[in-house]
């Protein structure tokens, strides 16, 4: 236990440089002690003390973001400890999830492979680490292109400007489209671009911003939805009895809208497209409407396509996406609102998911605010979201 992290009272400025660095540092330090596994690669199951409860289990998701979390916290710091924790990452991902073709799996354990399928969502993240390697000068261009080049080869479909979702073991491709592995592949085809300059990453990040938040989206006036059949109209019953799934959940995602909207925000940058703010507006007001807890506070997980909850329970990283997004707003339109946003978002999510005694977020909490787990980091959480939200904020400036 640190006892060096911020208070969760008096509340801070959550709008300040000094914060935002400082909660960064009070996460990092839920990890530094524990997380590096000398015989390769990072630990990747915690409970909210900082206990490892499973040392062998490595997902897809988790190697890459540790890739990612490291490069930004070394760029941020200039610690180059981080530079090599991030070379121990990769090392990783590259010698144990790593096929001959030149595709990842999903899961491994201290046997070999456990899950063989090669999905599109932890592709898009091998792109996302390969591209913030690269600017540690921990992989080369051709690295990351060829993690590109492989995804368009296995998933690209020319004809709707969009990534087909999962091959199993033997490589079948499912019949399931879905918006998620979309955006992080946009996600990571801007990091690939501002990683290397190369205008094909751009060109595609824009291809599926306009496929997703405009035309399956309704040009904007729509929120995005979640499933797709095999020809790209919306599946609206798959998994609608699981609105709670981490990867796949049914109904509108609070947090996936707001997420979206950052994204396009950050296309703004490259492009000026003017257009592409009024769509991250369109995006972030609906979910924020809809989403917003009026009664409790917080944003809920998820909302049915008539705009009731399919899901209150509060999780980590829509708070932490739907504050990046706030943020971007307000620096973009001047709207006094979106500050408004980001602070509340901010102040539930300090007094709610914040973990004061060891550091980082909590994962999940009930529509009041109250713990449901123990659990602080499965698979895929290592609080990318949560460092990430406050990286861009910083990124974006305007800060006290």
């Amino acid at each position: 236990m640190s006892t060096s992290l911020l208070s969760r009272t008096p509340a801070p400025n959550f709008a300040s440089v000094n914060f935002l660095k400082q909660h960064i540092n009070d996460t990092l330090s839920f990890y530094r002690p524990r997380a590096y596994d000398p015989n390769g690669g990072f630990y990747h199951y915690y409970k909210d003390d900082g206990a490892v409860y499973d040392t062998a289990h490595r997902h897809l998701v988790s190697a890459t973001r540790f890739v990612f979390n490291w490069v930004c916290a070394w760029q941020h710091t200039g610690d180059a400890t981080y530079v090599e924790w991030a070379h121990h990452a990769l090392v990783e991902l590259d010698t144990r999830f790593k096929t001959p073709a030149g595709d990842y799996v999903w899961t491994v354990n201290a046997q070999g492979v456990e899950d063989a399928r090669v999905m599109a969502y932890g592709q898009a993240f091998v792109l996302l680490a390969k591209s913030h390697a690269y600017r540690a000068k921990l992989c080369s261009a051709q690295d990351v292109a060829s993690v590109f080049e492989r995804m368009n080869t296995q998933f690209f479909e020319p004809a709707h400007l969009a990534y087909a979702d999962e091959r199993s073991a033997s490589g079948e491709l499912s019949h399931y489209r879905g918006q998620n592995a979309n955006m992080h592949m946009c996600e990571a085809c801007l990091a690939a671009f501002e990683a290397t300059g190369e205008q094909r990453y751009l060109d595609r990040a824009q291809d599926l911003a306009n496929t997703f938040a405009l035309h399956l989206a309704q040009q904007g006036r729509q929120p995005i939805w979640e499933h797709y059949h095999l020809d790209w109209t919306p599946d609206w019953r798959y998994n609608i009895d699981t609105p709670g799934d981490i990867f796949k959940p049914w109904g509108y995602q609070t947090g996936h809208q707001t997420e979206w909207a950052k994204l396009l925000l950050n296309l703004f940058e490259h492009t000026h497209n003017q257009a592409l703010v009024n769509t991250a507006q369109a995006l972030h007001d609906a979910a924020y409407l809809a989403g917003w807890d009026a009664l409790n506070g917080g944003l809920i997980y998820g909302y049915a396509p008539d705009g009731t909850p399919c899901d209150t329970d509060k999780y980590f990283w829509v708070q932490a996406e739907t504050f990046a997004s706030s943020w971007r707003l307000w620096r973009a339109t001047g709207e006094q609102r979106y500050l408004t946003q980001y602070h509340h978002t901010w102040s539930w999510a300090w007094a709610h998911l914040v973990d004061h005694q060891h550091g980082a977020w909590f994962r999940i909490v009930d529509a009041q605010g109250a713990k449901l787990e123990d659990t602080k980091s499965p698979a895929g959480k290592v609080d990318y979201h949560t460092m990430g939200a406050c990286w861009d904020v910083l990124r974006v400036g305007g800060l006290d």
